[in-house]
């Protein structure tokens, strides 16, 4: 058996590179077709971003605004799902905004996703939650709300009067919503949130954020600035696996299947490496001896 192994171990080098593409490219597709729900813990970043959420008023307005596009997509549109559903399950009202254009396609996405579900199937639009759409003009739209949501919004994405629409009604400046949130892949985004809107008017504000940003943020996380942030596809999973230990939601979504196949894919390459450096030396053994 032994020297079978050995053989074994000797010809691994000559293992055709298509073969481990292959089982590269089964491993992650597995735990995508049939979630692992590999373990998940919390850091103290997506946890008290969670907290501060779920700790609202139980009718609290939440600003949510959409400042990512296609790119940023896989990282960032899970996060989307998950505030959304925390915000409903929790009888928030909901305003959505955008400081991005290609945000105001990302947020259709994600409230059709989320209203999809029969939970929320007695939502009203205009009473329960409301998309403003997109507006040019990055900082100056946010110090603009600050004085006047009707000047800034005229009318909805679905261009309805701002007057015509009963949650807005007694929201007349940004001081009126109890919570912001952004979905943040760049600028304008959470650093614009903080200095124009959250720090003046003292709006509790949190974000959720592409992997490369979080640096950016933790000086504001850490100054009390801001209330956690949710960082990248990690932070997304960590989202998800909070909504299900809260009991807000029934399963998890799908930045925790991505993670179960980034997992699995980072464990099978490790163990080719460990495999491919055992042959190395166990051919140089054999060498050694002629």
């Amino acid at each position: 058996m032994s020297g079978k192994f050995n053989k074994f171990l000797q010809n691994l080098d000559r293992l055709d590179r298509r073969i481990v593409f292959l089982i590269i490219g089964l491993v992650v597709l597995f735990p995508l077709l049939f979630p692992l729900n590999l373990p998940v813990e919390p850091t103290d970043l997506t946890q008290e971003t969670f907290e501060a959420i779920n700790n609202l008023p139980d009718d609290a307005t939440v600003l949510i605004s959409f400042e990512y596009g296609p790119s940023s997509k896989p990282e960032i549109h899970p996060m989307a799902v998950s505030v959304l559903q925390h915000c409903f399950s929790r009888g928030y009202k909901v305003i959505v905004m955008c400081l991005w254009p290609d945000g105001l396609f990302m947020a259709r996405e994600a409230l059709d996703e989320v209203l999809s579900n029969e939970r929320f199937e007695n939502l009203v639009y205009g009473v329960d939650y409301v998309n403003l759409g997109y507006r040019p003009g990055n900082e100056a739209v946010i110090k603009g709300i600050t004085k006047s949501f009707a000047a800034n919004f005229t009318v909805d994405s679905k261009q309805t009067n701002i007057s015509e629409i009963p949650l807005m009604n007694n929201i007349r400046t940004v001081s009126d919503v109890d919570f912001i949130f952004s979905l943040s892949a760049g600028y304008p985004g959470a650093i614009e949130w903080v200095l124009y809107a959250s720090d003046p008017l003292q709006i509790p504000v949190s974000s959720g954020n592409a992997s490369i940003q979080v640096n950016q943020l933790l000086p504001y996380v850490k100054s009390g600035q801001m209330r956690g942030a949710i960082a990248g596809m990690p932070g997304a999973a960590e989202y998800e696996a909070l909504m299900v230990e809260y009991g807000h939601w029934d399963t998890r979504g799908e930045a925790s299947k991505a993670m179960d196949a980034q997992s699995i894919a980072h464990f099978v390459i490790v163990l080719f490496i460990i495999l491919g450096n055992i042959a190395y030396y166990t051919k140089r053994k054999n060498l050694k001896k002629y």
